[in-house]
């Protein structure tokens, strides 16, 4: 046997559905592994048909023309390196999620997953089979096991895997970002590293998937958990891995350690290649907003211009006789600073006319939320007359705070085909604004420096529905709303818990209530990028109709 093994990892970005696509990134990644005279090429989990499918992948005719282009790669990829993929696999009555190894023109080998997540945005166990505990495989006389993501979230599959005989541990992985993620994931393979006194190789895909943004971060360990190499997060990147045998058990030659950036950068950039691959994978190319001189909107048009380029994003600004001078001297400076296109639609016309129309069926009305509302739905019926004329999406600008509480107009503000800021409560736009002030990557199309005028950032919030309203006529200060929110969202507590941490219990009680009452709405809402293991969608699912209300006394 060779006393170096060399792996070649693919941190790549395939496209859920596009199997020829996916086909085909696989094979020019496996000609620049033969190219390089490396052993074995690795790419992540089901990287054929993209991850996750969801119910897709259980499509027979789907899942059929995916296991044929693994069969076909294999005929393709016969002269040169071992070819280790993610795809579907069919045996007996069972489906799988299973890893394929491609040697000489065939499948040499295939690992079924064992464990199946099913938690947060996972269901995997009403679409897989559980597959058997299996052993390693071989490849250029090197014993490699490979538990299937989750499969490496347990002790007994690479407990098993050692025990048959597993020189080093291969893990493909297709694992989404939550803020934190990358320690919970490292410290979860030094467990299986020091258990099995075996070397790890953590491989994880990149791309934006629906709400889902797989960050990367691959990594390699030592027997005892010493890091020996480290990949960037969120870009696609080729690195071969060294292997030495020691004559004690392999060890991994230490290579590239990139540096992590701030919990506050991956969330940007989660973000903006949330929004860039929902575009891309969906077909659109340009997007629009309602651009209203606030925070929220501020932010987005940001994010957009990041990912898409300013020449891709048109910024609308829809006055009313509520709008304040100071909104749209701050729509049109954000717009000038961002270089992006902008337009001025005045609603009132609209509303008189929608007024006139309902005068004698409301006559003898006070003047409520209704009217409010009025304003917000018109704005989202011209932003869509937009979309559908010019061929733009709409992004909406809801963020996680008024998502929550519904502090949003269902078919106004909230009409649009993607949300940026779903999962970032109101306190965090407004950090996150400073950050990108503060903050320029190569990564991001707009430019440098100040892009978001500070008098947007530091103004109080309103939604300018009436005269001299604010967000806190209606709300707790943001503060304090925000943190309600995560104990009660975030971290479930209860109302006794929010209340011994020293809010008041009506208000408590009260933003409960506006939590179970907005559920429709969010059913509803357009997808946003998930940030946390608690984002409202496949996270987090309660019943709309809901009646039940936390009884403790606090």
């Amino acid at each position: 046997m060779s006393k170096t093994f060399r792996i070649m990892l693919g941190q790549l970005n395939p496209t859920v559905g596009d199997i020829a696509v996916n086909k085909a990134k696989a094979l020019v990644a496996w000609q620049a592994a033969r190219d390089a005279g490396v052993d074995m090429l690795a790419l992540p989990e089901m990287f054929i048909t993209g991850y996750n499918a969801q119910d897709l992948v259980m499509k027979p005719v789907f899942h059929q023309a995916a296991i044929e282009a693994i069969e076909a790669l294999a005929l393709e990829c016969s002269d040169g390196p071992a070819l280790a993929i993610g795809g579907p696999a069919v045996q007996g009555l069972g489906f799988y999620n299973a890893y394929y190894v491609l040697q000489g023109g065939k499948v040499s080998a295939r690992v079924l997953k064992h464990h199946l997540p099913n938690e947060t945005v996972f269901d995997e166990v009403r679409i897989f089979d559980v597959g058997p505990m299996s052993g390693p495989y071989t490849v250029n006389g090197l014993r490699i096991g490979s538990p299937i993501c989750e499969d490496a979230w347990h002790a007994d599959v690479c407990e098993t895997l050692q025990e048959s005989g597993a020189q080093i541990l291969l893990v493909p992985n297709g694992s989404p970002y939550y803020r934190g993620k990358h320690e919970t994931r490292l410290n979860h393979m030094v467990g299986r590293v020091v258990e099995t006194e075996l070397p790890l190789i953590y491989l994880n895909m990149v791309g934006g998937q629906d709400d889902q943004v797989f960050d990367g971060g691959s990594f390699a360990l030592n027997a005892h958990g010493a890091l020996a190499h480290q990949m960037g997060v969120f870009d696609e990147e080729m690195r071969v891995v060294e292997l030495a045998d020691t004559g004690e058990g392999w060890k991994i030659v230490k290579g590239d350690m990139v540096s992590l950036p701030s919990a506050w950068e991956q969330d940007y950039r989660c973000m903006v290649e949330g929004l860039r691959d929902y575009m891309g994978k969906t077909g659109f190319k340009k997007v629009l907003l309602g651009l209203s001189g606030g925070v929220d909107s501020a932010i987005v048009a940001t994010i957009a211009v990041d990912a898409l380029g300013a020449e891709n994003v048109r910024c609308v600004m829809l006055p009313s006789e509520y709008t304040s001078q100071a909104s749209l001297k701050d729509a049109k400076d954000i717009a000038t600073r961002l270089g992006c296109h902008y337009d001025i639609v005045p609603i009132k016309a609209g509303r008189d006319a929608v007024s006139e129309t309902l005068a004698p069926l409301f006559e003898g009305y006070a003047s409520d939320v209704t009217e409010e509302n009025i304003q917000s739905r018109l704005r989202g019926l011209l932003l869509m007359a937009m979309s559908n004329k010019f061929g733009e999406m709409l992004l909406t600008t809801g963020n996680k705070s008024e998502v929550a509480v519904g502090y949003a107009t269902i078919y106004g503000d909230m009409a649009g085909g993607y949300n940026p800021i779903k999962d970032l409560y109101k306190t965090r736009v407004f950090e996150q604004c400073r950050w990108r002030n503060a903050n320029h990557r190569d990564w991001m199309q707009g430019r440098a420096g100040e892009v978001i005028p500070t008098t947007i950032i530091d103004k109080p919030p309103s939604a300018e529905l009436r005269p001299d309203q604010k967000d806190e006529d209606s709300l707790p200060p943001y503060d304090v709303l925000d943190d309600i929110l995560e104990r009660l969202v975030d971290q479930d507590q209860s109302v006794a818990d929010c209340v011994e941490a020293g809010h008041e219990r009506d208000t408590v009680k009260r933003i409960e209530h506006l939590i179970y009452i907005s559920e429709y709405k969010r059913f509803q809402s357009a997808p946003g990028t998930r940030l946390t293991p608690s984002a409202f969608w496949l996270d987090r699912r309660y019943p709309i109709a809901n009646r039940w209300r936390d009884p403790s006394s606090g």
